[in-house]
């Protein structure tokens, strides 16, 4: 441990290397809400948070847990659901007239077609202005589930044991991961009339 009249003690949140204070200045600086976007292995959450003296203020928080009761059978923490939720954070925002913002993705890492990316994506085909560089977005088709699609159906026919080990809770839903991008596109309308 440093000692000496020179050394000052760092923020205690710093210490535990849970905020960049550099990063978090340039974002509040900014004068626009951030969308925060936090992942797990089973979910995605999305937030509008707006800066406050007081604490920061939460507007608007969706997680893709809530996809189930909009009828989405797929897995809750994969770049399909990523999409759905940031999706479903700009609609409510919309609602809310908040026209504009800028990414918050906090200590994780910046990876090209990410989960986080995605989410960015539905949150922007929302109607929100976010700066972004278009490179940075998930293939339309990896959103949609075509690659999934794809992989079952080569599955299918050459192990089918696999397929059926692989799918299981897919196939224990009654849905066919065949029908990924059918059922991406149903739900993204249903989610589009519901809010």
């Amino acid at each position: 441990m440093a000692h000496g009249p020179n050394y000052r003690v760092e923020f205690r949140r710093k210490r535990e290397g849970v905020t960049d204070y550099v990063n978090r200045k340039k974002l509040i600086s900014s004068g626009l809400p951030r969308f925060v976007v936090r992942k797990s292995l089973n979910a995605i959450s999305c937030s509008v948070i707006e800066y406050s003296e007081e604490g920061d203020k939460t507007i608007i928080s969706v997680t893709s847990l809530a996809l189930p009761k909009l009828g989405y059978k797929g897995h809750t923490g994969n770049i399909s659901a990523a999409y759905l939720t940031g999706y479903i954070c700009g609609l409510k925002a919309k609602h809310k007239n908040i026209n504009k913002a800028v990414l918050d993705i906090g200590l994780y890492k910046s990876v090209y077609g990410s989960n986080i990316y995605s989410a960015l994506k539905g949150f922007i085909d929302a109607g929100i202005e976010v700066p972004h560089d278009p490179k940075i977005f998930p293939p339309e088709e990896r959103i949609k589930g075509e690659h999934i699609v794809e992989y079952a159906k080569k599955l299918k026919v050459e192990n089918p044991e696999k397929y059926k080990l692989q799918f299981s809770k897919l196939l224990s839903r009654n849905f066919k991961p065949e029908d990924y991008v059918k059922h991406f596109e149903e739900i993204k309308k249903k989610i589009s009339e519901e809010f």
